[in-house]
This record gives C-alpha cells, sequence and structure tokens, in this order.
C-alpha cells in the first residue's frame, strides 16, 4: 500500500463512500462482515476506494454506516488508515442512498464533491470527472462504464453528453452504458430532496429522473476498470481479475 503522503493531493474536494447497505444478496456471509469489508485479493473492497479517492487529491472521506456495523468499520479503521482523514457518519434508519447524502450535507460545506458505492471496483480519472463537471455547471454528472452484459443493470440513454433517463435491465438496452455507482455532485441536488417518507429517497429514483427531465443529468464515459462485487458470482470474478490496478 502506498503512504498516505504519496497519495495526497491538493484538489480540496471531499468524497462520500457509501458503505450503509446490508449486502443481501451475499448473506450469510455479509450477516458477519459488512459488504464494503469484503476482501479482494487479501484488501478489503473499501481500501480499494479510498486509495483511488487520496490518488486523486481529496482531501477528506467521509463513510456512511449503519450503526450496527460501528465496531467493523472501526476496527477496519485502525488496522488499515489509522490517522487518514476518514469520518464516519451513522445511519440509525435506513435513508437511502439519497437521503444520507441529505444526512451530511453540512460535511460538504456546499462544495462539489465525489459518491461512490462502496460495493464497486473501479479505475477512473477523478480528476476528468472533476473537470467535466466543472466544465458542464452540471449538478449531477454520473460516471457510465461500459459492459458486455448492459441488460442485468441499470442502462443510460444517452443524448450527446446528457442522460436522459436510466432504463432497469432492459431487453433491448439502448446503449452499453450503466452507471458505475460513482458521481460527482454539486450542492443544487439538495434542492430536490424534499424529506418525505421519514426522509428515505434515492439517487436512483428520488433525484436522477428528476434531474433529467431537467436536462441536468450529464454522464461522464470512462474506459478503466470496473467490477460489481454485490453477488458471489461478481464478486469472485473480482477476486480473479481485479489484480494489479
Amino acid at each position: 500500500m502506498q503512504p498516505l503522503a504519496e497519495l495526497a493531493g491538493n484538489h480540496g474536494m471531499k468524497a462520500i463512500i457509501l458503505a450503509g447497505g446490508k449486502g443481501t444478496r451475499l448473506y450469510p456471509v455479509t450477516l458477519e462482515t459488512p459488504k464494503p469489508l469484503l476482501t479482494v485479493n487479501k484488501k478489503p473492497i473499501l481500501n480499494y476506494l479510498v486509495e483511488l479517492f487520496f490518488k486523486h487529491g481529496v482531501e477528506d472521506i467521509g463513510i456512511t454506516i449503519n450503526v450496527d456495523n460501528t465496531d467493523d468499520f472501526d476496527w477496519w479503521y485502525k488496522r488499515w488508515w489509522e490517522g487518514a482523514p476518514i469520518r464516519f457518519f451513522e445511519e440509525t434508519a435506513p435513508l437511502g442512498t439519497f437521503g444520507t447524502l441529505a444526512l451530511v450535507a453540512h460535511w460538504t460545506k456546499g462544495d462539489d464533491f465525489f459518491v461512490s458505492n462502496g460495493d464497486e471496483l473501479k479505475d477512473v480519472n477523478l480528476s476528468a470527472l472533476q473537470t467535466y463537471h466543472k466544465s458542464h455547471e452540471a449538478p449531477a454528472t454520473v460516471a457510465l462504464v461500459s459492459v458486455p452484459n448492459p441488460k442485468d443493470y441499470g442502462v443510460a440513454k444517452i443524448d450527446g453528453h446528457l442522460i436522459t433517463e436510466f432504463l432497469e435491465k432492459p431487453e433491448n438496452p439502448p446503449s452499453s452504458f450503466i452507471s458505475a455507482g460513482l458521481y460527482c455532485l454539486s450542492p443544487e441536488i439538495f434542492e430536490y430532496y424534499t424529506g418525505a417518507n421519514n426522509g428515505f429517497a434515492m439517487l436512483e429514483k428520488d433525484l436522477f429522473p428528476h434531474l433529467a427531465k431537467d436536462g441536468k443529468l450529464h454522464g461522464f464515459t470512462f474506459e478503466g476498470k470496473w467490477q460489481d462485487c454485490g453477488t458471489f458470482e461478481r464478486w469472485q470474478k473480482a477476486i480473479e481479475e481485479w489484480k494489479d490496478v
């Protein structure tokens, strides 16, 4: 592992990693270990994301977790990253991917920030993503990756630089591009958060469709590696293929 001092830069952005899910598709393994802490080639999935963010100059990382897993993540931090600028935000009830961002909005201090799912591996040029986001003055930019089996995912329908909608597991995908679970977001997104349903809201259902309708949802395509680890089959594939990245 590279020392933090070698990875850090001076871009000044913050990143939020969403690690509060239950990982039900990986039961019973995830009853014992939170999915982001499962290992790929003897290193937790979460480590790959943290290293990616620090490599590209992110100065602070916030990780949203389920309060029931506090001890697991505390152990992980002390084992791998003690002293690094990483903090945890505990969810005492499920808030969804958008609701949990609203919970920590104060921490972003009105600046642009990165967001990543905590159960995927990805090799993305975050500096290029940030530049794209700023140049298009977009409230939300979704990193898009081309996959050979798009019908297994939510597929992006694209018009130029804009995403017009995501189609969930379509029989005839309009493109091969899916969300890589990585976003560059601006504070404007919180204008779309209502706080209804006890604060529960999803980016995929309660934000992105509204932005797409308003012509404000941008897509950033990249050619780096990407691997979902959400099922046993995909986790095994990550172990077999995610090396030397």
